[in-house]
């Protein structure tokens, strides 16, 4: 069959970001009716209102440009499947199914694959749909997937409005404890900060343990360089951010050299030596902005950024004390 919309890559070949409704529509009110008058009124209110468009939440923007990179990619590689593959992963019932499409729709979205689990956990989908990336606004959700090993963050949406580009994806990363193992930030927490550059310096040619989202950031590499083979490094709509609290000069060398033992590039790295993240986020609007410690996402979230929480490492014990 000959269709003009472009067909979802096979799994297999494909990048698979799973999304929850809750991360790609603005669905407070409608959270609010389930939590205060049960599922029945819920499933109602959506029914009654499947032609009122959903607004965009948190993860809509960072969407909206992974298929500008897709429709690159088409254009660049007609025939090849490693792209983007969006999945709306999602535990409401069947019977809001129609709003979420006519809102995806609306917008133009290209999602043809669903995962709608009736009041289920979708966490043992992921793995089915052969996930990459995994964004939700539940914490509990995230938590799961982080421990099932499924790259994941919690989203948080942004009090300010801010433009973002519509031409190039651009995703920020803080090392440790996200694109890295959280095994430096233990010495921090454990022992303080001298004692952290100290064991760096020493270890400055050991690369860091892989942290939940290297994964992620090795997709995007891998798609960064199908546009370099086209001659298109300076026309590429992928840019990677790392912004790190760590020192350049007491702690960095370590970071650039493990990212090189992995073959990785990185297009902007940002050291901040414990400055705070959000005005250095204003400056590079990122689409998603991940790190592993909520006052730095509170920071961003103050300043107009979108931020995603990844619940992993040491962080998170010294949070939940």
């Amino acid at each position: 069959l000959v269709t003009k919309r472009p067909r979802p890559p096979k799994p297999q070949n494909a990048i698979t970001v799973a999304v929850s409704s809750r991360a790609l529509f603005n669905l407070v009110e409608e959270r609010r009716i389930y939590e205060e008058h049960g599922l029945e009124k819920y499933v109602e209110y959506q029914q009654n209102n499947e032609n009122v468009t959903l607004k965009p939440g948190p993860a809509f923007y960072f969407v909206k440009a992974l298929e500008h990179v897709n429709a690159r990619l088409l254009e660049l590689y007609p025939e090849d499947e490693e792209r983007f593959d969006i999945v709306l992963m999602t535990n409401n019932h069947a019977q809001v199914g129609v709003r979420l499409i006519n809102s995806i729709n609306h917008y133009g979205l290209t999602i043809e694959r669903f995962c709608m689990t009736g009041g289920e956990s979708p966490i043992g989908y992921l793995t089915a749909y052969l996930t990459n990336l995994y964004l939700s606004a539940d914490s509990e959700k995230v938590q799961e997937a982080i421990e099932a090993g499924i790259a994941s963050a919690t989203m948080f949406t942004a009090n300010k409005d801010v433009a973002y580009s519509d031409t190039q994806l651009r995703v920020a990363f803080d090392g440790d404890a996200v694109i890295f193992s959280d095994e430096s930030e233990q010495i921090v927490k454990e022992q303080g900060l001298d004692r952290f550059f100290e064991h760096e310096q020493l270890n400055e040619n050991k690369p860091l343990a892989q942290g939940p989202l290297k994964g992620f950031l090795e997709d995007l590499g891998k798609l960064q360089k199908k546009f370099y083979a086209k001659n298109e490094r300076l026309n590429c709509p992928i840019r990677t951010y790392l912004v790190t609290a760590r020192s350049a000069a007491s702690s960095g060398a370590r970071v650039l050299k493990t990212l090189r033992s992995w073959g990785l590039e990185i297009d902007e790295a940002l050291f901040l030596a414990g400055a705070p993240k959000g005005p250095i986020l204003v400056k590079i609007r990122p689409h998603i902005f991940f790190d592993d410690q909520m006052f730095h996402i509170e920071g961003a979230q103050k300043l107009g950024t979108i931020a995603a929480h990844v619940p992993y490492g040491i962080a998170q014990k010294f949070r939940k004390s």
